[in-house]
């Protein structure tokens, strides 16, 4: 048997029955979402960690930053290497308002060591149209985390906490309309279903109706604005359905499954270890009781079940307590699921 492991696969375990959920948690409202913002500026002040003078369009930029000061001067004659030229990117919040301010973020582009110390002068920033809808401008910060969670901790790219200000709206009238659309976040014919249900039970009218598995068309009622009844439609609970289904990350060893997730009858042997899930109880007095349901056979190295139906979570487990490393775990997953003795789906991050 394999040596056992101090650390061998976090598992993290979720119940996938019914649950309430808000409507808000679980759907969006199409048309109120974020907008990506883009623009390419330079950061001054660095101490002499900036773009070498290989970096040709760093050298243009400055040349070409000067020249708006009425600063005339060849990019090849420039030398400095306390300025880098960045990418700056940032969210437009929807309903955003002229003056409202936003978190962007710096990245490096070129061989700049470091953008600490710096400050990015004024940048324009626009949308997938072309058009400018914020500046950006001010000192970097290098590291921490700002009032949401967010944050980077890496010399080549840095934040400025409202450091862009909105110049341009994006128009969404909702006051003068009559109806809207709710899109949920994953697909379910079941969940579509229960929302049209809970709303129309909600308002005693009908509002809602499922035009397909995502899809839920509102009609407000005549005595409410359409902010009111949005604001009260998100607050509706409904029964969710969410979908089993095991998720797999390769990279880190990580398996995040059902409790409820069950292993069907199915014989799987991966090098020494073997697993044996069958109705009947295991015939070996002498196994190990590994909990819930399986036994180990330290003669065999084989995991078998004591006549139970056990879970992904409880094989996954067992195969650690027996020394399995997280590969090992992951194969024997992805095999079990190909055999058909695990019907949720299969992820692989």
């Amino acid at each position: 048997m394999s040596k056992a492991i101090k650390i061998l696969l976090p598992l993290l375990l979720f119940s996938l029955s019914l649950q309430a959920e808000r409507i808000k948690d679980i759907a969006n409202i199409v048309g109120v979402r974020d907008n990506q913002l883009i623009g390419y500026g330079l950061v001054v002040g660095l101490n002499g960690t900036g773009d070498k003078t290989t970096s040709k369009f760093t050298m243009q930029s400055i040349a070409n930053m000067l020249e708006s000061v009425n600063v005339k001067i060849d990019a090849d004659d420039i030398k400095s290497k306390n300025v880098a030229a960045v990418m700056v990117t940032a969210k437009l919040p929807p309903f955003s308002r002229q003056g409202d301010k936003v978190d962007v973020l710096v990245s490096s582009i070129g061989d700049a060591k470091s953008l600490e110390g710096g400050t990015l002068i004024l940048t324009p920033l626009t949308g997938v149209d072309g058009r400018i809808y914020a500046t950006s401008q001010g000192a970097i910060s290098i590291g921490g985390k700002n009032e949401r969670g967010g944050g980077v901790n890496h010399p080549l790219a840095g934040m400025l906490y409202g450091g862009a200000i909105i110049e341009r709206e994006i128009p969404l009238d909702l006051y003068s309309k009559t109806g809207a659309t709710l899109s949920l976040k994953s697909s379910n014919f079941q969940n579509a279903a229960r929302v049209q249900e809970s709303l129309n039970q909600n308002f005693g009218t009908q509002v809602a109706i499922a035009i397909d598995p995502r899809t839920i068309k509102l009609q407000r009622p005549e005595s409410m604005s359409m902010v009111e009844f949005l604001a009260r439609v998100e607050e509706v609970e409904i029964d969710y359905n969410r979908e089993n289904k095991i998720v797999i990350d390769e990279r880190t060893g990580t398996v995040v499954a059902g409790v409820g997730v069950k292993v069907g009858p199915v014989v799987v042997t991966h090098g020494e270890i073997t697993i044996k899930i069958t109705p009947e109880m295991s015939a070996d007095n002498g196994a190990m009781d590994m909990g819930e349901g399986i036994k180990l056979s330290l003669n065999t190295n084989t995991l078998s079940t004591s006549g139970q139906t056990p879970t992904v979570s409880s094989v996954a487990r067992a195969l650690q307590r027996m020394g399995a490393t997280p590969k090992d775990v992951i194969s024997i997953l992805e095999a079990i699921k190909r055999s058909g003795a695990i019907s949720a789906d299969l992820e692989i991050l």
